[in-house]
């Protein structure tokens, strides 16, 4: 298993029957392909779709998800503007909300839309759901292309949201973010604690889980 499949298998145990989840672009739009048979989510998507289909079943070309990728819909799927999207998002009704990260430090703020040096397209969704959603996963590879830590004492680019995160989920660990820091509750297979101390700057404490 890749390091992203790894991932994307973790955070799929984090989602719950009925959930109305959000998936950002890149590696959270793996997690729907290791969901347990029992457990159906309903996709929801800012550009405005509910009930999308995940990447690996059967593709509309005429539909895009909100990274431009071709998408499908399930029975009983709904299209509808970005107002009553965004009133979805912004009124609470998305259960989870799965986003990658530039950096996300050790008191839960996510800074995820500004990458240095690159063109980008705008911010899209992601401070609305990082503030509208009820629980906010990032999932994201430990460290840079660089080898630095992007799991910090405090995030140097411009934030997408401050205090937001509820759970980060690497390739090497599970940390719940808590009014009193982050906690270290899994160690990924293969992983050890010397390596996630080596490979993480921000402070936390060690309550393992597994």
């Amino acid at each position: 298993m890749s390091p992203k499949q790894l991932i994307a298998s973790r955070v799929a145990k984090e989602l719950r029957d009925g959930d109305v989840v959000n998936l950002g672009i890149g590696l959270p739009t793996m997690v729907p392909n290791f969901l347990p048979q029992n457990v159906n989510v309903i996709l929801q998507s800012e550009n405005g779709y509910v009930g999308l289909k995940p990447l690996e079943g059967e593709i509309d070309p005429d539909l895009v998800n909100a990274g431009g990728q071709p998408a499908g819909i399930i029975p009983g799927g709904a299209f509808f503007d970005s107002l009553f999207s965004f009133e979805l998002i912004r009124g609470g009704h998305v259960d989870v909300t799965v986003l990658g990260g530039l950096e996300v430090d050790e008191n839960g703020s996510l800074a995820n839309w500004m990458v240095p040096g690159k063109m980008v397209p705008g911010m899209g969704g992601a401070m609305d759901l990082v503030t509208g959603a009820k629980k906010v996963i990032v999932a994201m590879e430990h460290c840079a292309k660089s080898g630095s830590s992007k799991i910090l004492k405090e995030c140097r680019l411009p934030l997408t949201g401050k205090g937001v995160v509820d759970m980060i989920v690497t390739e090497l660990a599970v940390f719940r973010v808590t009014s009193e820091g982050l906690v270290l509750e899994e160690l990924q297979d293969g992983a050890t604690l010397e390596t996630v101390r080596e490979k993480t700057e921000a402070s936390y404490t060690v309550n393992l889980q597994n």
